[in-house]
């Protein structure tokens, strides 16, 4: 269950394939098939014949999902860091390994 480490709205690297090294923000997570949907990393060419809503057709750039274990939360310094769960105040936090700091979401 490494998909719950990272959410929508979070800052991530990538650390492997075409796009390593690009960072973004995850714009939508699939936690069960552990993928996430990062802007402006990974994207595909979709052909698209000519409809009613789209006369003109043509080549359209999609985002494509990347598996949850490519990627990595990103530190202030921009290096990535592991998730781990802590409890503190009495609640369940994510907390960056490199940094201990809290991670919002």
């Amino acid at each position: 269950m490494a998909a719950a480490r990272i959410k929508k709205g979070d800052q991530v690297i990538v650390l492997s394939g075409k796009d390593k090294g690009r960072t973004g923000t995850v714009t939508a997570s699939m936690p069960k098939l552990d993928k996430v949907i990062v802007g402006g990393v990974n994207v595909a060419t979709k052909h698209r014949k000519a409809s009613q809503a789209n006369p003109q057709g043509g080549l359209e750039r999609v985002e494509a999902p990347l598996h949850v274990s490519k990627v990595a939360h990103v530190t202030a310094d921009g290096k990535p860091t592991r998730v781990r769960f802590e409890e503190r105040d009495g609640k369940k936090v994510r907390v960056a390994v490199k940094t201990g700091d809290v991670i919002n979401g």
